[in-house]
């Protein structure tokens, strides 16, 4: 067996323990928020990466690696960043995962997504052989397509790799597809077709795990629900202290954070079960909260803004008319 413990470090840590199909023991961190850059190997192109694992470059700004082929990968074990991105996809079945404070168990293959310049560090402590695949390729090669434009939406290269994509056995099959025939276009002799079949076939790998992942999230609705309440209850806990005025407004990043979530998921993860973004939550519990305090006449509407954490009140009675129509003070008047 391998056993493959995923340690993701943003300001709470989680934990994931993979049993892989083999008898290789690897360790890898992924610390997404890394901000020294010590004793870290630093993969430039996409050859000097092929190269630490022992295999033919076939084209310079992509690569596809199966990783039951390579026979030396000894030194591809220590601490690592790239300036590429990088699709690990383990062939798999998982043990148990856990996801914030609670344990899922999952049978199927497992996607995790890397934006260039996150770190990761693999231990190899063995020297039998693992099994799983590889996508790499370069920002350089999506200059001026159309995936190039809308990379960004692809938000799950920023999510925490407890928030990794867990495979049906027909969608891993649908993803083995895309990257076979990515691997038979990098084969084939390169010509002015290369890049655009080679960029179509990535954007249609990610197209696909964009509804991966939104079944992900449907089939998690009792874990979502939970999510979303829970958020509830921080934000109107957090206006009802004394934290807007020590700390400011709220951000999506600090309820990320208590939530035990990247902000991208968290943000997807809304966005899929009400319709709102985290920061149009936000605002509704503010408002919400702001018409309680207005009930207290001996509260001006500058006090109130400033104790729900606003510098400025007019933005906060900007903010009360967009969401509510009306003025605070018109509102008060009214009450």
């Amino acid at each position: 067996m391998i056993q493959i413990t995923v340690y993701c470090i943003h300001l709470t840590d989680i934990i994931i323990n993979i049993m892989f199909m083999s008898k290789k023991h690897v360790t890898l961190y992924i610390n997404k928020n890394s901000n020294s850059m010590d004793n870290i190997k630093f993969y430039k192109t996409i050859d000097e990466c092929n190269k630490e694992l022992g295999i033919e470059t076939l084209h310079p700004l992509v690569s596809i690696v199966d990783f039951s082929k390579i026979t030396h990968c000894n030194n591809f074990s220590s601490s690592q960043s790239s300036s590429f991105y990088t699709v690990f996809m383990k062939d798999i079945k998982c043990g148990d995962l856990k996801y914030g404070r609670n344990y899922y168990d999952y049978q199927e293959g497992t996607l995790v997504f890397i934006a260039p310049n996150q770190v990761i560090t693999v231990e190899n402590k063995q020297s039998h052989q693992h099994k799983g695949w590889m996508l790499i390729f370069h920002p350089d090669l999506l200059r001026g397509t159309h995936l190039g434009h809308f990379m960004q939406d692809y938000t799950f290269f920023a999510y925490e790799v407890s928030e990794a994509l867990h495979l049906s056995k027909q969608e891993r099959e649908i993803v083995m597809e895309c990257f076979h025939n990515i691997e038979l276009e990098l084969n084939h002799n390169i010509d002015n077709h290369s890049q655009q079949l080679i960029v179509s076939n990535i954007e249609l790998f990610l197209n696909y795990c964009t509804r991966f992942y939104e079944r992900q999230f449907i089939i998690r609705k009792h874990v979502n629900s939970d999510i979303l309440s829970r958020f509830e209850k921080l934000i109107y806990t957090y206006f009802k202290s004394d934290l807007p005025l020590s700390s400011g407004l709220p951000t999506v990043k600090y309820c990320a954070d208590k939530l035990n979530l990247s902000p991208n998921y968290f943000g997807d993860l809304l966005k899929k079960e009400t319709g709102k973004s985290p920061q149009e939550h936000i605002q509704l519990q503010l408002i919400e909260v702001a018409k309680e305090k207005m009930y207290d006449k001996n509260k001006s509407v500058s006090q109130i803004a400033y104790e729900l954490g606003f510098e400025y009140p007019q933005y906060f009675s900007r903010l009360f008319k967009k969401c509510v129509g009306v003025t605070p003070n018109e509102y008060k008047e009214n009450i």
